[in-house]
């Protein structure tokens, strides 16, 4: 049987690396849940399978590259970093033809030797910043 740092080696280079969206089903369950902010609902499989096709459109050479990885029971927690060029439309921000670098911490869990449940990513206030986009808060 696979182990669950394995598992998260085998997808982030089967999925992201080689960009094979069509392993996605290999790697996550058919509950999967997305969670990507508290105050919004889950993301379902599908949902996942579109915001993958959108990154990799945005960033077509993205790479990720695992730095660390823990297992305990049915969750696995991966720390690494990703790269990629900004070639597409990503978040409604035009291509830039910059180059991004940012940390990624992510939290699975495990069921069956399937993704069901997801949290954490990228630093995306890093990223924008990396694309140049300009933050203003009012009060």
């Amino acid at each position: 049987m696979i182990t669950l740092k394995a598992l998260v080696r085998s997808y982030i280079e089967e999925v992201w690396t080689r960009g094979n969206l069509d392993a996605v089903d290999t790697y996550f369950g058919q509950n999967y849940r997305r969670h990507l902010s508290p105050t919004l609902e889950p993301l379902s499989l599908e949902g996942q399978k579109q915001r993958l096709a959108g990154f990799h459109a945005a960033f077509p050479d993205v790479r990720i590259i695992v730095e660390d990885v823990f297992s305990e029971d049915k969750y696995v927690i991966f720390r690494s970093t990703m790269q990629g060029t900004h070639r597409g439309v990503f978040q409604g921000i035009e291509p830039t033809g910059k180059t991004i670098t940012v940390t990624l911490i992510d939290i699975l869990r495990v069921e069956n030797g399937k993704f069901v449940e997801h949290w954490g990513g990228p630093d995306l206030y890093d990223l924008l910043k990396q694309l140049g986009v300009v933050f203003s808060i009012r009060e």
